[in-house]
């Protein structure tokens, strides 16, 4: 499969946008990250937990925000800094106040608080 003008064909390198030789224009979510968080989100919202969502996608990063209501700031935000990828990890996850709640290689960990939320103790 030859390489198109968005890079290369191979789909872990298609989440940043970019010509051969040039600096990336945008950085994105590729299907399978974007499939897992959509999947969190939905589940959320089955909850009550979120009722509306962001999608920023920036030169330097791409964002997922999660709203309680659209007017309130995020009450939980997904960020992907793949220049971040040799260091402490280019996922981070974001709590309502900006504070950051976790921090990793893998999405699946760095989803693990909010998975952590649906969970419920059931006794019997």
């Amino acid at each position: 499969m030859a390489a198109g003008p968005a890079g290369p064909a191979n789909p872990a390198s298609a989440s940043v946008v970019a010509f051969p030789g040039r600096t990336p224009l945008q950085v994105g979510f590729d299907r399978l990250e974007l499939q897992r968080i959509l999947d969190l989100y939905g589940r959320m919202v089955a909850a009550g937990f979120w009722r509306d969502y962001a999608m920023d996608f920036g030169k330097d990063a791409a964002n997922f925000s999660a709203f309680r209501r659209a007017a309130e700031r995020p009450q939980a935000r997904i960020e992907k800094r793949p220049s971040l990828r040799g260091k402490q990890g280019m996922w981070t996850l974001f709590g309502e106040a900006g504070q950051v709640l976790k921090r990793g290689h893998e999405l699946a960990g760095v989803l693990s608080p909010l998975e952590r939320k649906l969970l419920k103790v059931v006794e019997g």
